[in-house]
């Protein structure tokens, strides 16, 4: 039985240090966004310099847009923004290279002005802040408030000055719930966006200009301690894209479980004296 068990373990301990080849090979993660606000859609393509992954292509992406992290193997890749309907064949209006490194985050967004637009690879910092702290940074997309302050209703400032096309480092704020407060510098019409930040979560608060006028700010869970890292997509409570995990505790403890127990059976099997 001793000797079935062991063959047993070797066999998960195998399947374990196997179960996710493409983790071992290195990846890195990739998520795309149009925060220029006089810019019309565009189809967004993004494509392997060495065609380790499929061509990818992402229609009619409008502004304000942000996709979910995609999850890459490390490598070169390049990003082309075209019009929205506009054929593969046409030069792009934008192109730009971003290199993905081992466990690396970036956004590749489209922003400023249509005029002096281009495509702007920013590094994320997803390393985790300490359990009883939450990390923020700020994207400033908003045309209509050029430079931006932002902070909590109660007054606490997360960051002042925030120019339109600039994005800010991150910094460590208290979780919990807050009203996170912009308003354009020097007085204005402000926004209130009541959300709740998590203890150990890294965020993006995004602004843009409001279609009915004024500003609108949108909360990003770029990372969570709960969950996998990194996420992506609105702090809405839905989940984002995870990396892959080797083979899940639980179903190694199964499997041990099973093996175990067919063990004893025909342990029991043989020593039983009505056993034909």
């Amino acid at each position: 039985m001793l000797t079935r068990i062991a063959a047993v373990l070797a066999t998960l301990a195998a399947l374990t240090l196997t179960a996710s080849p493409a983790q071992a090979a290195g990846a890195g993660y990739v998520r795309l966004a149009h925060l220029s606000p006089d810019t019309p859609a565009v189809d967004v393509y993004l494509k392997s310099t060495s065609g380790a992954v499929d061509d990818r292509k992402f229609d009619g992406v409008a502004y304000g847009a942000m996709s979910d992290y995609l999850r890459l193997p490390t490598g070169t890749y390049s990003v082309a923004m075209r019009k929205a309907g506009a054929a593969a064949s046409t030069p792009p209006v934008l192109t730009t290279q971003v290199t993905v490194d081992d466990g690396a985050a970036y956004t590749v967004a489209g922003v400023g002005r249509y005029a002096d637009l281009g495509l702007r690879v920013l590094e994320d910092d997803l390393r985790l802040p300490g359990r009883d702290e939450s990390k923020i940074r700020i994207i400033q997309a908003s045309v209509r408030a050029p430079v931006l302050d932002v902070g909590g209703a109660n007054g606490q400032t997360i960051a002042d000055g925030v120019a339109f096309a600039t994005t800010t480092d991150y910094r460590e704020v208290d979780p919990g719930k807050w009203t996170v407060r912009v308003r354009p510098a020097g007085g204005g019409r402000s926004s209130d966006l009541p959300c709740t930040l998590g203890a150990g979560n890294v965020y993006s608060l995004l602004v843009i200009d409001d279609t009915s006028g004024g500003l609108k700010p949108e909360l990003h869970i770029d990372a969570a301690r709960q969950g996998g890292m990194p996420q992506g997509g609105a702090a809405t409570g839905r989940g984002g894209t995870a990396p892959e995990r080797p083979l899940p505790a639980a179903l190694l403890l199964a499997g041990l479980a099973a093996a175990v127990s067919g063990g004893l059976v025909v342990a029991l099997r043989r020593r039983s004296p009505t056993a034909g």
